[in-house]
């Protein structure tokens, strides 16, 4: 059969316009149906994106560390015995674990999650301060908008250096004054700002009212010794994570003679866990998009057969004469099919077309939004796949109209009224 039959296609056209109306409600199933799946997909691809953009900059492999009380006696030791990490654990962790791609001593001034007043010139700003060094950049990136991070010759010279979060910039200086080579004072020590960070729109551990300094200067300044207050640690990407927290668990409670089973002398937090869980989520709900959409579909296509098999009835006196003429079966079997396949492709098409502007206004009014929604597309595969499943369904039930047609004999069809 030709694709391309001017006579077939236009007469396929004066059948379906005959009854316009009710060719407009038949292709609302199958407009409606592509809609649901395509709006599906891509509002599930823009969700994806979402949680992609608040996890930029965060190693979402990563793991975080720290000492806790004992819950368990163990070895002649009493339950709710401190657990505090030192430079020995790094280096033990760095030579055992074999894994771990970046390990990250961190320490804090004050309590967990506490502040500590920064000064400059009478003002003021209840900041967080942490001692790091260079590679927590790698692990949780830092949006320089002035200056520069830290480096390693700032660590082996302890310099007293710092950078700051735009928070704390604004409270401790004037609009549009430069913070490069000022200085702030922390507990009476004073230090040069060299740069300033901007929190990006997503996952933060320290916000924008931190201040960071040198692991090293900060022993020296505030006389904190070997002592670290956690670690933050990424894997290398062809390891899971957990197993390797693990191990690193074992590894500390040989070495602190904690009970095996204690699980609360050491805490920890797997980041990867989290993004297994987002990634799970998004597939998940992929999948039920496609099963949603595919019924729906299934449902519209199935209207439009039921719609074809009306019509055969009520063209039997036609096909009757166009058999007695010369029809062969195959001519009309090729005109039912063909109508069925052009009313679905015509409202899959305008089906997409509506779900694509329906996507574009989403697209813009979550944009700049601090929404998990970004740029909701569906694949091209997605596309090839749903547009074939559309023509192939089409196909399957166009066949029944077509065999009922090709029952009606020429005779019967002429005597019917």
């Amino acid at each position: 059969m030709k694709l391309i039959d001017v006579d077939l296609w236009r007469e396929v056209y004066n059948t379906l316009t005959k009854n316009i109306l009710r060719t407009i409600l038949t292709t609302l199933g199958v407009l409606f149906a592509v809609m649901i799946l395509i709006l599906l997909l891509g509002t599930t691809t823009g969700m994806k994106n979402g949680f992609d953009k608040l996890f930029k900059g965060t190693a979402t492999n990563s793991l975080f560390m720290w000492g806790q009380s004992t819950g368990k006696p163990y070895k002649g030791f009493e339950r709710g015995r401190r657990i505090s990490f030192t430079f020995d654990d790094i280096k033990l962790i760095k030579n055992e674990v074999k894994e771990i791609d970046v390990l990250s001593p961190r320490i804090q001034l004050g309590n967990f999650r506490g502040t500590v007043t920064v000064t400059r010139n009478g003002q003021s700003s209840g900041s967080s301060v942490y001692g790091d060094f260079p590679s927590i950049d790698k692990i949780s990136k830092k949006n320089l908008v002035e200056g520069r991070f830290m480096n390693q010759d700032d660590i082996d010279k302890r310099r007293k250096i710092c950078v700051i979060g735009s928070d704390t910039y604004k409270l401790l200086f004037k609009t549009d004054e430069d913070p490069i080579g000022g200085y702030v004072k922390i507990n009476g020590v004073y230090f040069q700002v060299v740069g300033v960070y901007k929190k990006e729109k997503g996952v933060d551990f320290d916000g924008e009212n931190s201040v960071f300094i040198p692991f090293t200067t900060f022993q020296k300044a505030f006389n904190s010794g070997e002592r670290i207050g956690w670690m933050a640690i990424s894997v290398k990407s062809n390891y899971s994570v957990a197993p390797v927290l693990a191990k690193i668990k074992n590894l500390l409670k040989t070495k602190y003679s904690i009970h095996p089973d204690d699980s609360r002398a050491i805490g920890s937090f797997d980041l990867s866990q989290i993004f297994v869980g987002i990634n799970a989520f998004t597939i998940v709900l992929q999948g039920f998009s496609f099963f949603i959409g595919i019924f729906t579909l299934l449902a519209g296509v199935i209207a439009i057969s039921n719609i074809l098999l009306i019509t055969v009835k009520e063209r039997t006196k036609e096909i009757g004469i166009r058999r007695a003429i010369g029809a062969t079966p195959k001519i009309i079997k090729r005109q039912i099919i063909s109508e069925a396949v052009a009313l679905t492709i015509f409202s899959g098409l305008l089906g997409f077309s509506i779900s694509v502007g329906i996507l574009h206004i989403l697209d813009v009014k979550f944009s700049g939004s601090d929404f998990p929604f970004i740029n909701p597309t569906v694949s091209f595969v997605q596309l090839i796949f749903s547009f074939a499943l559309m023509l192939g369904l089409s196909l399957l039930v166009g066949l029944i109209p077509a065999r009922r047609a090709l029952k009606i004999r020429p005779i019967e069809a002429l005597r019917d009224e």
